[in-house]
């Protein structure tokens, strides 16, 4: 019997099957470099880490909902000179997602907020963080409709748990009851266990008017600007202008 055909049924068994693809190669590169046998499974053993990461990636993306053309190498930095590329590059390290702060990208429509807030969770899902990509009005949808099929707390979980939550679009559509108590519900769980990355137009001092309870306001807004970065961006929109816009401050931390 050959040696490949024996091994096959035993790696299947031990959930290492995917050895088999590159254990040829491996095989002739051992022959002719002479390499020893613990060099031999070394470079097999990495062919299986890195296939298998890369498996966990494309999985982690698939249920993100990123959009995939959305990436930090794809982003046009040329079109806005003036955004601060060190302080995107410095969050696209994640650490704000280690420490579970959130990122607020405010500005007007069209300026591209949407694809760095993509973008950083493409970077999350490179660094194996689980990330969850949602309009805030097709999130708070979801969540109204689990309290009619008994389905609500399924559902919450869904935005409570990954460890990066993108929220597009918040504050484009009005809140109506129980939508701020359904967003309060998402902040609270996420409060010092998971990162929220937030895309509006609107500045942070408009954000209490959206809520039709005060106090639910102030409680929600504390838990979500603790710790904050915000960055402002202005200028014309990618999609309905020709010539670059100019970006006019970028602000680090989010005031309560």
């Amino acid at each position: 019997m050959e040696p490949r055909s024996s091994l096959a049924p035993r790696l299947k068994s031990l959930r290492l099957s995917g050895i088999l693809e590159t254990l040829d190669v491996r095989n002739r590169e051992a022959i002719e470099t002479k390499c020893s046998f613990v060099e031999f499974l070394d470079r097999l053993l990495e062919d299986e880490v890195e296939r298998r990461g890369q498996k966990q990636l494309s999985l982690r993306l698939r249920r993100s909902n990123l959009d995939p053309m959305k990436t930090l190498e794809a982003f046009d930095f040329s079109f806005n000179p003036a955004v601060n590329r060190q302080q995107v590059y410095d969050l696209a390290t994640c650490s704000f997602v280690e420490r579970a702060e959130s990122v607020f990208l405010v500005g007007p429509a069209g300026v591209g907020k949407s694809h760095l807030a993509h973008a950083l969770g493409h970077e999350a899902c490179r660094r194996g963080f689980d990330v969850v990509f949602a309009r805030t009005s097709g999130m708070l949808a979801h969540l109204h409709g689990g309290r009619a099929d008994g389905t609500y707390e399924r559902r919450l979980g869904t935005y409570q748990r990954p460890e990066v939550l993108i929220l597009d679009d918040f504050g484009l559509k009005p809140m109506r009851p129980p939508a701020a108590e359904d967003l309060y519900e998402v902040i609270e769980g996420r409060y010092g266990r998971g990162a929220i990355v937030l895309t509006t137009n609107r500045a942070f001092n408009e954000w209490p008017e959206l809520f039709d309870n005060p106090v639910l306001a102030s409680a929600a807004l504390d838990r979500l600007a603790h710790g904050a970065v915000q960055i402002m961006i202005t200028g014309d929109s990618y999609r309905t202008k020709g010539p670059k816009p100019e970006v006019r401050r970028t602000v680090a931390t989010a005031k309560r």
